[in-house]
This record gives C-alpha cells, sequence and structure tokens, in this order.
C-alpha cells in the first residue's frame, strides 16, 4: 500500500532545474507565496497523513498491490551501484524494489504507477506520467525512468501533498470537491477565481464541474499544474501585478509540458 508517512521534511529538487523564486511575493500580491521547490507545495511541511488515511501506514499489507513476499532486494549486477540518498527510510526503500521487476534499479512509468497505488485507488497514468517528466533526468529523446534518488524525492514531495489533501478534506470523503480544492488551493497561496476552479474540476470528471470532486493523484496533478504554471507566468509577470506581454511561443513553450507530459 502506498504509505507517504516517511517522508524527509526538506525540499528535493522538485521539477529537477529548481524553477523557484529568490524571494517570495509580497502579502499583496496576486500570487501569495510562491515558495517551494519544484514539485513540492509551495508551503512549510505539513503532518503526515492522518490514521482515517485510505493509503494505511504500514507495508505488510504489501506494496503497490505486491504481497510482503514480493520484495526482494536487490543482488547487484546493475552495471553500478544502485544507492539511495542516506537516511532513507526502509518502507521507502522496499516500496521502490517491490516493483522494479528486472531489478535495474530503475523503473518506468507503469512500475512508479504499481508503486504509488493501492488496494483502494490506482493512480492514473496521466498523473504519473507528468509525475515522471517532473522528476526524472531522463533524456527526452529516451523511455523514462527512475532511480532510487529520484523516487525518494518524490516520495518526500507526495507525503507533503498528502498532508494537504487531509487537511481540505473537510468531510472525510477520501476526495477533494470544488469548496475544499478552493480553499487548498487558496491555503497555498493561490488565488484561483471560481471560473478555473470549476474548469479544473471538470477536467477530471468527464467535462462536468457539477457535484464533481478528485481523488489524491488529480488532486497532486491539479495542484502541481496550478503551481508550475503560476511560477512560469511569474517569471514574466515581474511586478506582480497578474498581468503580463506573452508571445504565442512564449505562451505554447509554458503550458504545453504541462499538458502533453
Amino acid at each position: 500500500m502506498a504509505d507517504y508517512n516517511h517522508y524527509d521534511q526538506g525540499h528535493g529538487p522538485g521539477y529537477g532545474q529548481g524553477n523557484g523564486y529568490a524571494s517570495p511575493p509580497s502579502s499583496q500580491s496576486q500570487y501569495g507565496y510562491g515558495q517551494g521547490g519544484g514539485g513540492y507545495p509551495p508551503s512549510a511541511p505539513v503532518p503526515a497523513s492522518s490514521p482515517s488515511s485510505p493509503y494505511g501506514h504500514g507495508y505488510g499489507q504489501g506494496q503497490g498491490g505486491y504481497p510482503p513476499s514480493a520484495y526482494r532486494p536487490p543482488m547487484g549486477g546493475f552495471g553500478g551501484a544502485v544507492a539511495f540518498p542516506p537516511g532513507t527510510h526502509p518502507d521507502v526503500e522496499r516500496a521502490f524494489w517491490a516493483v522494479d521487476r528486472d531489478r535495474s534499479g530503475r523503473i518506468d512509468e507503469r512500475e512508479l504507477q504499481d508503486a504509488l497505488s493501492d488496494a483502494y485507488h490506482r493512480f492514473s497514468i496521466r498523473t504519473v506520467r507528468l509525475l515522471m517528466s517532473l522528476f526524472s533526468n531522463t533524456r527526452a529523446s529516451t523511455r523514462a525512468h527512475m532511480g532510487p534518488a529520484e523516487f525518494v524525492s518524490l516520495w518526500n514531495c507526495l507525503g507533503q501533498w498528502r498532508g494537504i489533501f487531509d487537511r481540505y478534506d473537510r468531510d472525510r470523503s477520501g476526495k477533494i470537491d470544488s469548496n475544499e480544492l478552493n480553499e487548498a488551493l487558496r491555503g497555498l497561496g493561490y488565488a484561483v477565481p471560481p471560473s478555473v476552479i470549476q474548469a479544473l474540476i471538470a477536467n477530471y470528471n468527464d467535462g462536468v464541474s457539477r457535484r464533481g470532486a478528485l481523488d489524491f493523484d488529480n488532486f497532486v496533478e491539479c495542484g502541481m499544474i496550478v503551481k508550475g504554471l503560476t511560477e512560469k507566468f511569474k517569471e514574466k509577470d515581474t511586478r506582480y501585478t497578474g498581468s503580463a506581454a506573452l508571445t504565442y511561443d512564449s505562451f505554447l513553450s509554458i503550458v504545453i509540458p504541462f499538458i502533453v507530459p
């Protein structure tokens, strides 16, 4: 089961290149805080998921749909050392090796999907591909893979997003509705207008926003897209006025990486 409780409270590499700002805009800014590296939420580290979280707290149930016996540490032969960052929780290492079927020391998008999913909910492949593109250092011309260090960074990031999800899932439904999404984004410093909130909800509910809600993976994808696009826009809006002049080419270069992972 995907348990994001074992995460480092430090901010990892996120998108890989670090698109944050040297100093955040003021509290009167259109955008709020604007902090948090890469795919990490732009807030201070948050508590781990609550006991009521459907993602559970123990790996005794198996990881990513695999029984406990599926965990077999590598015996070498990767063509190089496979090292996790110092201090990595054993359960996070176990989650990686449980899905690394070929024992290559790298996992592809389907293996990542298995690692992040559990018996209650399966991560959508669209979300997985966005996460792979944000956290993997694989060249665009090759098939995307993720190594241990990248996996740990992603796991830590998801632990923080999980805490935010649980904080704003007021009715403990396991989903985030439009009101909760609005509160969550505002809590992160993003004053997203109601029309955009409805568009985001509809995007994950077959085009229908009414009574729609987001599962955890949809919420993560939505949050990362809002955060990433806002950061990119702020690069053009240097005075934080809420408006900027963009060429058509610049607009496409900003948007396409987030909608075509």
